[in-house]
């Protein structure tokens, strides 16, 4: 008898038919933690999280929910399992809570590509030393880029005035009004109380090369802080790299966060636009300027302003950065 045969008599009850795996519906709906914990990211170390709660510090690691979105420190979150901080526990990251700004920079100019260093910041307070090294006004120019796109109030440092005098330095940056604060070895009390005063209820980021002095003033603000203090090479003019991440440290109904020395600062991920807005000393000049100008160009209004107001310094500072957001002049 054939097999064709055999099937034809057979009828829907001698059809054994396997049973599904469940009639659960699938949801993407996720739990909603209502009961989590808030806390503040303070430290980021290899896939663990510093969080600072009402409790005390927890420890915790990105909850798989989240997928790849990033966590930096300054982010306000909410935590779930163990949250008691004690030694050996671990809770989870549920939830990152919308951010109020973000400080982000690329790897360069022409890297569109953009890493946040810190959210959640209100004051990019910009390091510069005015010797050992030589103060590095592109690099201050750089973060004021980053600070007015991010929406942050900048504050300039300058260290070391036991060395070299303040005052060049501080006639340059004198027509943006922006504040400025001068500080020498030994740190007057005046000056401290009024750096405190500057930091006290604001979160505030710390930024600059290295061996301008940020682990010093971090120091002296804060002695519990325990930051490692380095040394400038001789040979180089460079500091070396002593703070080697992020970290939020709590002061006076604030917190002040240290950086690790960065030697660049990329601006791919801020358009051109921006970056003219930020030179807000300019702004007058370029009200005269064609429709579309580049202010690269031969005819830009901005060469004759400048030389009547004795800006050619800020005007060259603007142009390499744009050329070199254009790759075309490296800064």
């Amino acid at each position: 008898m054939s097999r064709q045969s055999g099937y034809a008599r057979l009828d829907e009850d001698d059809i054994r038919v396997r049973p599904g795996r469940g009639s659960r519906p699938r949801t993407r709906q996720r739990p909603a933690h209502s009961s989590a914990v808030e806390g503040f990211v303070t430290s980021v170390d290899r896939g663990r999280y510093g969080c600072m709660t009402d409790g005390g510090l927890v420890v915790a690691m990105k909850a798989r929910e989240l997928g790849k979105g990033s966590v930096v420190v300054g982010d306000r979150v909410a935590l779930a399992g163990d949250t008691s901080g004690a030694e050996g526990s671990l809770a989870r990251i549920v939830r990152v809570e919308p951010r109020a700004s973000a400080l982000r920079r690329s790897a360069d100019d022409t890297d569109p590509l953009e890493r946040i260093i810190v959210a959640n910041a209100d004051q990019l307070v910009i390091v510069c030393s005015l010797a050992d090294p030589a103060p590095n006004l592109r690099f201050v120019d750089r973060c004021l880029v980053a600070a007015y796109d991010a929406g942050l109030e900048p504050l300039l440092v300058l260290t070391k005035a036991d060395l070299a005098s303040p005052r060049k330095v501080r006639d340059f940056y004198r027509p943006l009004s922006m504040p400025m604060l001068t500080t020498r070895r030994p740190l007057a009390p005046r000056t401290l109380s009024r750096l405190r005063s500057a930091l006290t209820g604001r979160i505030s980021v710390l930024i600059g090369p290295s061996g301008v002095g940020k682990s010093t003033l971090m120091n002296t603000v804060v002695p519990e802080a325990d930051r490692s203090v380095g040394r400038v090479n001789p040979v180089t003019g460079r500091g070396r790299h002593t703070s080697s991440s992020v970290v939020a440290i709590p002061l006076d109904d604030g917190w002040l966060i240290d950086t690790p020395g960065l030697r660049g600062f990329g601006l791919g991920h801020v358009s051109a636009e921006r970056v003219v807005e930020a030179f807000g000393d300019l702004a007058e000049g370029t009200a005269g300027c064609p429709p579309g100008c580049d202010h690269l160009s031969p005819g830009c209004a901005l060469d004759e302003w400048a030389r009547e107001h004795h800006a050619e310094a800020r005007l060259d500072s603007l142009r390499r950065l744009l050329r070199s957001r254009e790759g075309t002049s490296p800064d």
